[in-house]
């Protein structure tokens, strides 16, 4: 990552919601047109100088909006209305909207640079043949924590975080499948369960790490960590190595229960008003050297094969970020759950909430 070492958090987030809430405001005054993108994505999930690089190559201009979780963005998406070109969801919600006939089936004969993905990262159960959806970024859920503010503890998996030393210590990620997944995990149980009996031994399992369990936060978590707020935070990858980058005490581990593999991929919702745009966009991010750069500034791992020669060396051969086969084998990634079971785990993880 090229980001400046020195560079205030504060100058950053404030340059960040300057340039996205710049965007945000086109979009809301019903900026439309040949000459427009309309781009969905999570937030700090881009280099904004790739937009800027994007928009003086084509032409186009990016209006650009972004959401914190796959639920809200499908609740969106669903609604219509919004006018998006261009969303990217993680699997299991792609998975559900293709389903739904929410995303439109891309036509691979405009698509350049396909060529450059590993075969690991296509034609995959939530959308065989890549029919409806792109790579983008993939990686793991787990465990950031300081060395320094641990005294000699080091933590290597989900049980270690419900030690009543680390009361009041933990940072954890404000997400039903997540913090679900993690009671479900300690047990040996599926991140997918749709067993009733486990996902109450899992929430029960839950309320004994409530007191460890400081705040429930989403993108602050690492502003927090890196400021030493917190000891421990159960983050994705991708944050975790921002952190790292900022504050060399942290360390980020996968735990020996196992964790989430999850993929991000780039579709075309329902709701697509210029496809000469959104086929732009995406084989530009297809390009080795785009997709390289991209993952050196967000810290995610690349699904981009040819884009790993123009990474750091240091980058790709670190096996928390880019796991070997023996540990990608421990990972599970997230399926549709379906209405009912989705539901339930919203449920579970409310009564969660509601006990810290």
């Amino acid at each position: 990552m090229k980001k400046l070492i020195n560079l205030s958090l504060v100058i950053i987030g404030l340059t960040t919601a300057a340039f996205l809430g710049g965007r945000y405001i086109d979009q809301a005054q019903g900026t439309s047109g040949a000459d427009v993108l309309h781009l969905y994505n999570w937030g700090d999930y881009i280099d904004s100088d790739l937009i800027e690089q994007f928009e003086k190559e084509t032409g186009y201009r990016v209006v650009y909006e972004t959401f914190d979780s796959n639920e809200a963005m499908y609740t969106k998406v669903q609604q219509g209305g919004t006018g998006y070109d261009l969303v990217i969801p993680s699997e299991y919600m792609i998975e559900r909207m293709i389903e739904e006939n929410l995303v439109v089936e891309l036509d691979h004969s405009r698509i350049e640079g396909l060529e450059h993905i590993d075969p690991d990262f296509l034609d995959l159960n939530f959308d065989p043949g890549n029919r409806y959806s792109i790579p983008y970024f993939w990686g793991t859920l787990g465990i950031a924590y300081n060395e320094d503010l641990l005294e000699g503890f080091e933590p290597e998996s989900w049980e270690d975080l419900y030690r009543p030393e680390l009361a009041d210590s933990i940072l954890m990620i404000d997400g039903a499948r997540e913090v679900i997944g993690i009671g479900l995990q300690t047990l040996g149980y599926s991140l997918n369960s749709r067993d009733s009996s486990e996902l109450q031994q899992a929430a029960d399992q839950l309320t004994e790490l409530s007191p460890n369990i400081k705040a429930l936060v989403a993108d602050e978590i690492k502003m927090y960590m890196i400021q030493e707020e917190a000891a421990i935070a159960v983050t994705y990858s991708g944050e975790a190595a921002d952190m790292m980058w900022e504050n060399e005490s942290i360390v980020y581990i996968l735990p020996e229960e196992g964790s989430n593999l999850w993929y991000d991929n780039m579709v075309i919702p329902h709701t697509v008003q210029n496809e000469e745009a959104e086929y732009a966009f995406i084989n530009f991010m297809l390009a080795p050297e785009i997709a390289a750069q991209n993952a050196d500034y967000i810290g995610y791992s690349t699904p981009n094969q040819t884009a790993m020669d123009y990474l750091p060396e240091e980058t790709v051969e670190d096996e928390q970020f880019y796991p070997s086969q023996d540990m990608m084998d421990n990972l599970e990634v997230y399926e549709d759950l379906g209405l009912e079971y989705t539901g339930i785990y919203n449920d579970l993880f409310l009564e969660f909430k509601m006990i810290k």
